[in-house]
């Protein structure tokens, strides 16, 4: 009697898949939590800057430094480094701006990159997780897109896939040990300020209201600010550049985005180290990222030509 071998396991070939399953209730509630009090302490802040006492010039110092610190650490680094390579860095300054990135709460340096890389694999499309145009282009549908791209997406469920999107981070031992830290970074960007305040003024109302402007209602402006390239950025703007989506410049947000509003050259060439390449288009990560690279903490930057860029606008 012969035998005949069993037939080999079928094995699965292409990529993995685009979602990881659902986030956990638990989770939910703190992402909910950590969108709404900035925000409630944002509306806030309109009638407490005008009450006496509420809002110094310690206070102002803090919240401006702390903002650009933490806004650098999402462009610079979270953007334009860890999901694009624009550049090389050595080791201290990759830690720390994913160290940087994460003060600014919004999520940790894996899920910031995996979700952005998401965003430009389907830009515009079904599976873009914040396209303002996935439910149509009439006016209630963009209204409707507006509040998913702006803030909406943040209390969907699904997970995107890290080892997809981003697995060359879950890789890096470094990296990995920052993401594992998110929660402690969350404590120390919202209780730093508070302490820094409360030593500066030497009382407790100082670690109060540097708690409120440079903790909470710092983190709610950058909030905003960023969440606007993802709603204003693909809705509203100048298009000079080709790109496969609706990606635009808004002139106004770059100064507060640190020249992320430069969207639409971003998305015609992603991996380019500078967004506001045109005579006036204000980019202060392009001018952090040549300081890095004059400091000789950053390599192989990829700055734009002029013949990329002609290409680019002639298409």
């Amino acid at each position: 009697m012969t035998t005949v071998d069993a037939a080999p396991a079928p094995t699965r070939s292409g990529p993995p898949p685009v979602l990881d399953g659902k986030r956990p209730p638990g989770e939910m509630f703190l992402v909910g939590l950590f969108v709404v009090l900035p925000t409630l302490a944002l509306l806030a802040a309109v009638p407490l800057a005008w009450s006496v006492g509420f809002l110094g010039w310690t206070d102002v110092v803090l919240a401006f430094v702390l903002y650009y610190v933490s806004c650098l650490g999402v462009t610079v680094g979270f953007h334009r480094y860890f999901t694009h390579g624009a550049f090389k860095a050595k080791r201290p300054l990759r830690i720390a701006l994913a160290i940087a990135g994460s003060l600014s709460l919004q999520g940790s340096v894996l899920d910031w990159v995996g979700d952005h890389r998401r965003h430009h694999a389907f830009s515009d499309k079904e599976g873009d997780p914040h396209s303002p145009w996935l439910y149509g282009t009439g006016p209630m549908a963009l209204v409707k897109g507006f509040w998913h791209a702006h803030l909406g997406w943040l209390f969907q469920r699904d997970l995107t896939n890290m080892k997809r999107f981003a697995p060359d981070l879950l890789e890096d031992r470094d990296i990995a040990r920052v993401d594992k830290a998110f929660p402690l970074i969350v404590v120390a960007s919202l209780l730093g300020p508070a302490l820094l305040g409360g030593l500066i003024t030497m009382s407790w109302w100082g670690a109060l209201t540097a708690l409120f402007w440079a903790g909470f209602v710092r983190v709610a402006v950058l909030h905003h600010v960023t969440w606007s390239i993802n709603s204003i950025c693909h809705i509203w703007g100048e298009r000079p550049f080709a790109a496969r989506d609706r990606s635009a410049n808004v002139w106004w947000l770059a100064l507060l985005s640190c020249g992320e509003s430069w969207h639409n050259l971003h998305h015609a060439d992603p991996t380019c180290a500078r967004h506001g390449v045109k005579k006036g288009q204000i980019d202060i990560s392009a001018v952090v990222i040549r300081g890095f690279e004059k400091a000789g903490w950053a390599t192989n930057v990829r700055w734009p030509t002029t013949r990329r860029l002609e290409r680019l606008a002639a298409k």
